[in-house]
């Protein structure tokens, strides 16, 4: 038997198993022998190649990954953000590498990238699901274009995701391990778990630890005491955009909305557009600046005065130390101290150090040792 059918076998068996306190060791048990044979899969297909693969370089400020079945306008979307050329049609697999183009927006430079169509199963290996999710995977914000007609496709989208160690709008689990040479497992929570020591023991176990502390911080169910245990996950926020709205009748937008609303999403949360007829996309700009979380440092340049064309885009939270890396040079191997104007300074010029958190549209000046 394969590891495909190995995994299918043990989802099989988690579906038909009834979910209760006498069965959740059990349960526990062939989730955690599910996570370690999907990741046994991923390093097989990774190892074997086979195929053109999708690496792609990143550029610019940050990474947006469009995910979305074929032919819901994922390439015509790039092409109006973007002037990218990603070939377009109204067929399936019209893309068959992943698309990369820029997208300018209040100073940044967000690298836009149009994935091939996503099927269901990628993340069990079939068609080049591995290589498409790969590229997800590195990016800093995924966005789920849905057709207005579809929207159930964000379910089979999710769960590809979700089976691929991608969790969206998570925070991780206050879960740590730490391995020791001898006295058997110990479980530390500052919580009242329902999950029960045995339970989480026989977990660890199947991840191979005999000996380890274990602390939790927060009330976790069996996935997220895996996901927790694991050091293979990925959390990355999302957006979902609705297209080819220009195309249904004022009568069903109140269907779309519902459709929205079964699936847990705030139909004020989506963007409706129409990448064919480019409508929307100021307010989807909008939107990808703000969940993407960037802000704009207007650096002050010795004898130049204060440069506000071309910002320093950082992230939200981002600190003096990252301004330095980012610039790199001197600026990171002779720093002095900085001087801040702006949102985040007390007041004008005011002397920081590396650990200053910086805010959006702050003007910042780097003094260096000679």
């Amino acid at each position: 038997m394969g590891l495909e059918e190995e995994i299918e076998e043990i989802e099989q068996e988690i579906r038909e198993t009834p979910y209760n306190k006498s069965t959740e060791a059990h349960i526990g048990r062939l989730k955690a022998k599910l996570a370690e044979k999907k990741e046994k899969l991923e390093r097989q297909q990774s190892s074997s190649g086979g195929g053109p693969g999708y690496a792609v370089e990143k550029h610019g400020d940050a990474t947006v990954a469009l995910v979305g079945f074929p032919s819901v306008g994922k390439s015509t979307l790039l092409n109006a953000l973007t002037n990218a050329d990603s070939e377009t049609g109204s067929y399936e697999f019209t893309t068959l590498d992943v698309n990369p183009g820029m997208l300018q927006y209040r100073g940044a430079n967000i690298q836009m990238l149009d994935v091939p169509g996503l099927i269901e199963g990628a993340a069990s290996g079939r068609g080049d699901g591995q290589e498409v999710l790969s590229v997800v995977r590195t990016a800093d914000l995924v966005v789920f274009v849905l057709s207005a007609f579809e929207i159930q496709q964000y379910d089979r989208l999710s769960e590809e995701l979700y089976k691929n160690g991608i969790r969206l709008d998570e925070e991780p689990p206050r879960v740590t391990v730490r391995k020791k040479a001898k006295d058997g497992i110990s479980i530390n929570a500052s919580v009242d778990l329902d999950l029960d020591e045995r339970t989480i023991s026989d977990i660890l176990r199947e991840h191979g630890y005999t000996n380890a502390d274990v602390t939790i911080g927060e009330q976790v169910d069996l996935d997220r005491l895996i996901d927790g245990i694991r050091d293979n996950r990925v959390y990355l926020p999302s957006l979902v955009t609705v297209n080819k709205v220009d195309l249904i009748e004022p009568s069903y937008a109140e269907t779309v909305n519902e459709e929205l609303r079964e699936r847990d999403i705030d139909p004020d949360d989506a963007v409706f557009i129409s990448a064919e007829k480019e409508k929307g996309l100021d307010a989807l700009r909008e939107r990808l600046w703000s969940e993407l979380g960037l802000i704009r440092i207007y650096m002050d340049k010795p004898g130049r005065g204060v440069d506000y064309e071309e910002p320093l885009i950082l992230f939200e939270g981002a600190t003096v130390e990252d301004a330095c890396e980012k610039l790199g040079g001197e600026f990171e191997n002779r720093f002095r101290f900085a001087r801040v104007s702006g949102p985040s300074a007390k007041h004008d010029e005011q002397q920081v150090g590396l650990d200053h958190e910086l805010a959006d549209e702050d003007v910042l000046r780097i003094l260096t040792t000679n």
